[in-house]
């Protein structure tokens, strides 16, 4: 049974069952109010033939024939023996037959009134009241009112309530059919949308947004095109990656498939075509070992050692190192640095702001200045790596920390053809495991400044809990 029947079938049940309690509800009230003023008349009536009661000559007690009568009802006198004294009845009730309504209401010591059917037919409603004088019980009076009328009434009653729910339990089963439709039509829609999707293989499509994003069935929608648009991006990244990832072997591939087939037309061993695979073997293998690192630290499972790191004077190696990379062609200078103190794995912060200040070199003309900053602030250590080259576009800032991401204009690879642009990408996924942040702030001409920031170490160095989700597009000013 589909969703929409089984809401459909639980609404009508829900609605019939509320039907039903207020039917039930409406015609005992009416019933109670109807017993209500019958009984109220009864009352009267026996009070007013109570007060016209006489004494016979022959000493007993009768009614007399001034008895006031109330409209309908049927007042019966009856001896101790159970031999009637006196029956009166009003001129709208046909006369009944000379017999007790209830012959065992007769005997009771205290008033009885009850609903009754009696052997002779109809419906009555009957008060049996025992009558006491001074030498004890004297008579028992039978007050009785016939119950037809009520019964017509109720029966009326129950026919329009039984109508009326039936007619109101079909619109109520036909509303919420259609309602239900419409409530269910986002999911129809993304039912729709994931078979497009698994035919067409095509994650752009997205379920239009009809609802409102504060109810469930929008906050579906929602959630479900929110996913899609992750799982775009996933699968577009992989693709890119593919791509990237082919392009980049294509390059040594070819040089060494040349080099080998240079070889075998010279017929003998070529010193410099070795030397070629060779180089070309080292830069896969880098480019292999970078992707493996990559997808370590990715997954959460890079290895890292983490200890007491005194951040000044790794920093000061880096600076030495390079120096010696620039080989005076840039000018590198400490700004400034502070004595600062941080949990981590060494040889991996080291990677990281040798590859910043390996960028800069690259990145950068002849003669132009590198500054290089150490300060702390607030419980973070701030590294910064400013250099005056021509700047990042505004474009590729958001895509700087990507795999195989470089910038066609001012960051394009090197001429030794060693960039492959997974330096930014480790760095970035070094920083966030030691649940620190790396950002950049760029322009066209004016130059780059990449900023990492690392908690200060207190207590015991120990990994941290917290891993920043995704890299930040621009940095914060420096303390």
């Amino acid at each position: 049974m589909s969703l929409r029947a089984r809401l459909t079938l639980f609404t009508a049940l829900f609605l019939g069952i509320m039907l039903l309690l207020f039917g039930t509800a409406v015609y005992a009230r009416v019933n109670s109010v109807l017993l209500g003023g019958v009984d109220s008349l009864l009352s009267n009536a026996a009070d007013a033939a109570a007060r016209s009661l006489a004494l016979t000559p022959q000493g007993t007690y009768t009614l007399t024939s001034r008895t006031p009568l109330t409209e309908g009802a049927v007042v019966q006198l009856w001896d101790l023996e159970g031999n009637p004294i006196r029956i009166l009845e009003s001129l709208q009730r046909q006369s009944v037959p000379r017999q007790p309504y209830t012959s065992e209401a007769l005997a009771a010591e205290t008033a009885r009134l009850e609903s009754i059917r009696p052997s002779f037919g109809g419906h009555f409603r009957v008060l049996t009241v025992p009558i006491f004088g001074q030498e004890g019980r004297l008579a028992t009076m039978q007050v009785a009112v016939d119950l037809s009328g009520q019964d017509i009434v109720l029966r009326n009653l129950l026919q329009s309530l039984v109508l009326t729910g039936i007619v109101a339990l079909a619109f109520g089963a036909g509303g919420a059919w259609l309602i239900t439709r419409n409530l269910l039509e986002p999911l129809f829609s993304l039912t729709q949308t994931a078979m497009s999707i698994t035919r067409a293989d095509d994650l752009s499509l997205r379920i239009a947004q009809k609802h409102s994003s504060d109810d469930e069935v929008g906050r579906l929608v929602q959630a479900f095109n929110t996913t899609l648009v992750r799982l775009e991006e996933l699968f577009n990244l992989q693709r890119r990656f593919v791509a990237d990832v082919s392009h980049e072997l294509r390059t040594p591939l070819t040089v060494m498939k040349g080099n080998a087939g240079l070889m075998r037309k010279m017929g003998h061993m070529d010193e410099e075509s070795l030397t070629g695979i060779e180089t070309e073997i080292d830069r896969m293998t880098h480019m292999v070992d970078d992707l493996l690192l990559l997808a370590q630290a990715e997954a959460g499972r890079l290895p890292l050692d983490y200890r007491l790191v005194e951040l000044d004077t790794l920093l000061l190696e880096v600076f030495q190192q390079a120096n010696i990379l620039a080989g005076g062609a840039k000018h590198l200078v400490v700004e400034e640095i502070d004595q600062v103190q941080v949990c981590g794995d060494r040889s991996r912060l080291k990677q990281v702001f040798l590859n910043l200040l390996s960028n800069a070199i690259k990145y950068t003309e002849p003669g132009a200045n590198i500054r290089l900053r150490l300060t702390q602030h607030q419980g973070q250590a701030f590294v910064a790596v400013i250099d005056d080259g021509p700047g990042i576009p505004e474009e590729d800032l958001a895509h700087i920390f990507e795999r195989f991401y470089r910038a066609e204009k001012a960051r394009s690879r090197s001429d030794d053809g060693s960039g492959f642009g997974l330096g930014l990408s480790i760095a970035y996924w070094i920083v966030q495991n030691h649940g620190g942040r790396i950002t950049v702030r760029s322009q066209e001409g004016g130059g780059s400044t990449f900023i990492v920031n690392l908690p200060l170490a207190s207590g015991d160095c120990q990994p941290p809990l917290r891993i920043p989700p995704q890299p930040e597009r621009f940095a914060e000013p420096l303390p």
